[in-house]
């Protein structure tokens, strides 16, 4: 099995594990008798455990050249949180155990982000295609998380979280070692001064964090709100799916996509797709309307992603790309630490009208697009 395949092995892996649990966690922990408040304290303190790690074991794995081992590392801990998290019944360790598991999964995925891309052009292939497999198996984990739901006990939808986190372990495992990097500085730029000295790199940052933060209340509230409104496990699967076969359609066809829609135009797309979105959910929509408003996931996740990570690879000094990408995830997971505990208080008292919000900060995020296209083009 060659590069593509065992890389693709990898994001498929991964993201079967983010599809059962993105929808289904909040669910999970209803279940095990968390209230709203403390479901969104949870994921919150999950994200600040992630801004106060990955910075540091990315930076740590340009240091010393160990990619491989750096995604290694994240997935086993991922997986090892997965596993103490579905066995412990306090609050507190369940606090400790899912920032375990969401550290190493966050830790992982902008390291193998880094590896594919530089694998990817030295082999002559785009990154989309590839990526899109991670994206086919969210749809999976989706699909099989809303059959177990229908079937099972919400209290053990852990174990098919912890099954994918495994499996994602065995993936990485498998990965080919990377290429090192060679003739480079050993004095290395602090993410600060990377900030000063790579124009555009802020409005990057901020354009795709107020973007991705914007999904807080969906990714939090929306199954409970849908199957609380009377859809089966099933159709909530379906739902999440359907937003994640616009982001594979994107994902499939990027290396097609005219030159005129680069980086910055893709995040354009994804901020004003947002604010879109979101106002439209503000009104609690019928469910035949969820439809239309799932589509444009393409946009808001997908456009968004694809456009963050590609421009943070063509901007990343030379030698700094996981330092680089792991900057992004920081900072994404900043905003998204802060839309969280915010989105549990503004649901508890304004229910659906809490996506008002998160349209808000996708204008913000437009904001900083614009001022990356006319700043630097690309």
């Amino acid at each position: 099995m060659g590069f593509v395949p065992r890389l693709a092995l990898l994001y498929a892996a991964a993201f079967a594990a983010t599809g059962v649990q993105l929808p289904f966690v909040p669910v999970w922990l209803a279940a095990r008798g968390l209230d709203q408040r403390t479901i969104g304290a949870l994921l919150a303190a999950a994200a600040v455990a992630r801004i106060a790690i990955v910075p540091l074991t990315t930076r740590a794995t340009d240091h010393f050249g160990a990619i491989n081992t750096g995604i290694v590392a994240g997935a086993m801990t991922a997986a090892a949180g997965a596993l103490v998290l579905a066995s412990v019944s306090s609050v507190p360790w369940m606090f400790a155990a899912y920032a375990a598991a969401a550290v190493g999964l966050s830790t992982m995925l902008p390291l193998a982000d880094a590896y594919a891309l530089k694998g990817l052009s030295a082999r002559g292939r785009a990154y989309g295609p590839v990526r899109l497999w991670g994206s086919v198996a969210f749809i999976g984990g989706n699909l099989a998380a809303g059959l177990l739901a229908d079937m099972i006990a919400p209290v053990h939808l852990i174990w098919p979280i912890v099954a994918a986190f495994c499996a994602t372990a065995l993936a990485a495992l498998l990965l080919e070692p990377a290429a090192p990097d060679v003739s480079l500085s050993s004095a290395r730029p602090s993410a600060v001064a990377m900030l000063r000295g790579t124009p555009g790199l802020l409005a990057v940052l901020g354009a795709a964090s107020l973007v991705q933060g914007s999904h807080a209340v969906y990714y939090v509230f929306s199954s409970l709100d849908w199957m609380g409104g009377g859809l089966s496990g099933l159709s909530v699967g379906l739902l999440w799916s359907l937003g994640v076969v616009a982001e594979i359609v994107l994902f499939a066809f990027s290396a097609r996509l005219p030159t005129a829609i680069g980086p910055a135009a893709l995040l354009t797309f994804g901020a004003f797709g947002g604010a879109l979105r979101w106002a439209a959910m503000a009104f609690d929509p019928p469910g035949v309307l969820l439809v239309p408003l799932q589509l444009l996931h393409g946009l808001t996740f997908g456009a968004t992603y694809l456009g963050a990570v590609m421009a943070i690879a063509a901007l990343a000094p030379h030698g700094l790309a996981g330092t680089a990408q792991g900057l992004l995830s920081t900072v994404n997971g900043l905003v998204m630490a802060l839309a969280t505990a915010m989105s549990g208080v503004l649901h508890a008292n304004y229910g659906a009208g809490s996506y008002a919000a998160m349209a808000l900060m996708c204008l913000g995020g437009a904001v900083f697009a614009l001022a990356l296209r006319r700043k630097r083009p690309m």
